[in-house]
């Protein structure tokens, strides 16, 4: 048995999970956290299967515990006991795999094993609480499902030709990480080419939307984003979103649909790209140089009741990177707030 809160699962839980695997026929895990805490229990179960999927004989189990959080009470003990004892179902428990020193009166209190597995943090220096503390400084010991829970999302969002794609790869450059280029654009330049190959001569002007085509554009584009979360650093910079297809659907056809707009997100930051004072480059793709002033006029509107805090860019390319930027940097220093765990325990 492993018992453990896993807020949030890390590698040295990974390594601990590994070793009972290793060395048992049957392992049970299980995750036990208190209400109060902001991870949710499903998703910690979900996580944890996903990475341990390539050992059948480990499950886990899911039980809140609310229990106060008291070592040296008796009656303490035997409540949080009985929460394990229901979690594995009546099966006998040989051995207690831990990193804590609980583990110890936890084995004897199960009639078993005590086994440690690197109390000293020597091998994999990581725990709950210093994750929680700071995730950046320990993003390379999360697994990709926990990575993309903890990302903050940053999407771009502006008229043609205003520099939204140049920025999202200039922020992707600058920090390092993942970006997610405009689906629209690569569904605009598919429906183009499938058009010439009956009308050679076709222009972008020719190409007819309806409302599946924005559909498809907001699942492409969420299934990309989520896709590039799990490989993500801790800031990932989406060209585009739901909120700004709706604002193309409309330009488009008039009005936005249900469908569309119930799609949105709640990302972490928007850029807005202000199309004043940047030249409009006609690539081919391009056909709306005359909305651009209404287009910008819109996403301001959208975007001020989304609940999301917006930045607007102007000016040259280099002072809107240098703007972007320390809203940035104030979203990463403004940290993860994750409620305290009822354990005092560092490494629960």
């Amino acid at each position: 048995m492993v018992v453990g809160k896993f807020y949030p699962p890390h590698a040295g839980h990974h390594a601990l999970i590994a070793a009972a695997a290793r060395r048992c026929t049957a392992v049970t895990v299980v995750v036990a956290p208190s209400r109060r805490e902001s991870i949710p229990l499903e998703s910690r179960l979900d996580w944890l299967r996903e990475v341990h999927a390539v050992d059948p004989h480990v499950r886990f189990v899911g039980r809140y515990d609310d229990h106060p959080v008291d070592y040296a009470d008796p009656a303490a003990w035997e409540a949080h006991c009985a929460v394990f004892r229901e979690a594995v179902g009546g099966a006998r428990v040989d051995a207690v795999f831990s990193s804590e020193a609980y583990g110890a009166e936890l084995a004897r209190r199960f009639d078993a094993v005590n086994v440690l597995v690197d109390p000293d943090r020597a091998a994999v220096p990581v725990s709950g609480s210093a994750v929680r503390a700071d995730p950046v400084a320990h993003w390379e010991l999360l697994s990709p499902p926990v990575r993309a829970w903890f990302v903050r999302r940053v999407v771009v969002v502006g008229a043609e030709s205003t520099g939204t794609t140049t920025m999202a790869g200039a922020l992707a450059g600058h920090y390092r990480t993942a970006w997610v280029p405009e689906y629209g654009r690569e569904l605009t330049a598919e429906k183009l080419a499938r058009l010439r190959r009956n009308v050679p001569d076709a222009t972008v002007f020719d190409v007819v939307w309806d409302r599946a085509d924005f559909l498809s554009v907001v699942r492409e584009q969420q299934a990309t984003e989520d896709a590039a979360a799990r490989r993500s650093g801790p800031l990932l910079f989406c060209d585009t979103d739901a909120r700004a297809t709706a604002v193309w659907e409309e330009r488009y056809l008039g009005s936005s649909s249900p469908q569309v707009r119930a799609a949105a997100r709640r990302p972490d930051l928007y850029l807005l790209t202000d199309h004043d004072g940047v030249p409009f480059s006609d690539d081919g793709l391009r056909d709306g140089e005359h909305l651009r002033k209404w287009m910008t006029g819109r996403f301001r509107e959208v975007l001020a009741h989304s609940g999301v805090p917006v930045i607007e860019l102007t000016g040259p390319h280099p002072e809107r990177l240098r703007a972007a930027v320390r809203a940035c940097d104030a979203l990463l220093a403004a940290g993860w707030s994750l409620s305290a765990p009822m354990s005092p325990g560092a490494g629960t």
